[in-house]
């Protein structure tokens, strides 16, 4: 096991990103490079951890990013456009990206390659994210480079910007929280901190494959509420309301803001009651999971990290 390996980390200021370098430092790898256009989480990186290389790079374009992989013997790609309105940014972030990272890594000879996928893979769902990430994801199939694919379940952790946490920040803002219809979703909810733990197994091991990582519990998006409510000691009432009001709202929301937290697209995603895969993977990656409530404690309660939120 070489610990000073090089890795390089494009797309990894984010919410697997920040994570995942916290727990290869913890285990004693140093030489690590990550690359991201999100300058502000950039910073936050840079401030958590100052001895190592973080750079801006929009891996869309070619740039004197590439210049990092001469040397590189892991690449773990996290890049990707989850959320938006706009069908080309999802192309640029997701396909573009993705073929110059691969055309470096062929270029010097990067021996393997740990991708994050997605379970939207194989959901039922039809939305920008879902149609270019399994794009994404043929293009690492097809590119001949040993590899690892992730396919993750929703992700929730320290720094997470766009799902729970997020929900978590809007239940301090707001009166009431809605819940679309009667809430009964079911979702699969992957600990970050545990999936963190799954590609540093697969970067140790030469693990490969594709594989559906999904959290081992059943819960009730309505429950999940509950626990982050619990878990933040919120006292804000949870309301139902009705689909097609909930899902009016987003629109609205969405005429107005670039940007939004949450789209239509989400909301069509939430309610496919989609089931997914459960592998063994505490025992293909010798990972000891995490229950769904102590995960949650350990996100909205940390005394440093729980603090640290990131931006769009």
């Amino acid at each position: 096991m070489n610990k000073d390996q090089k890795i390089i980390i494009p797309g990894g200021a984010g919410l697997v990103g920040q994570n995942l370098v916290f727990s290869l430092l913890h285990k004693g790898y140093k030489n690590l490079v990550i690359l991201d256009k999100h300058r502000k989480n950039l910073e936050v990186m840079k401030r958590l951890h100052p001895d190592i290389h973080a750079e801006y790079a929009d891996l869309a374009e070619p740039g004197s990013w590439q210049n990092h992989f001469s040397d590189a013997q892991v690449v773990v790609m996290l890049q990707a456009q989850i959320g938006g309105k706009d069908y080309q940014e999802f192309v640029r972030n997701n396909i573009t990206s993705t073929e110059l990272i691969i055309k470096e890594m062929k270029k010097n000879k990067v021996p393997f390659l740990v991708h994050l996928s997605s379970s939207v893979i194989e959901s039922v769902a039809n939305d920008f994210y879902k149609n270019t990430k399994k794009e994404q994801e043929e293009l690492v199939l097809q590119s001949g480079i040993d590899c690892a694919v992730m396919r993750p379940t929703l992700m929730f952790g320290w720094f997470d910007r766009k799902h729970l946490g997020w929900l978590s920040r809007f239940m301090k803002r707001t009166p009431a929280f809605p819940i679309p219809g009667n809430g009964r979703y079911l979702r699969q909810p992957m600990f970050v901190g545990d999936f963190c733990n799954i590609v540093i197994s697969c970067i140790e091991n030469r693990i490969e494959g594709v594989f559906n990582i999904t959290g081992l519990q059943q819960v009730d998006y309505i429950d999940i509420i509950r626990a982050i409510k619990k878990a933040t000691k919120s006292i804000v009432p949870i309301i139902k309301i009705p689909y097609w009001l909930f899902y009016g709202l987003l629109f609205i929301w969405g005429l107005f803001d670039k940007n939004p937290p949450f789209t239509t697209q989400q909301l069509a995603a939430l309610t496919a009651h989609d089931i997914f895969e459960v592998i063994d993977w505490p025992g293909i990656f010798n990972v000891k999971p995490t229950p769904f409530e102590a995960a949650i404690q350990t996100t909205f309660t940390d005394p440093t990290y729980s603090k640290i939120v990131l931006e769009f």
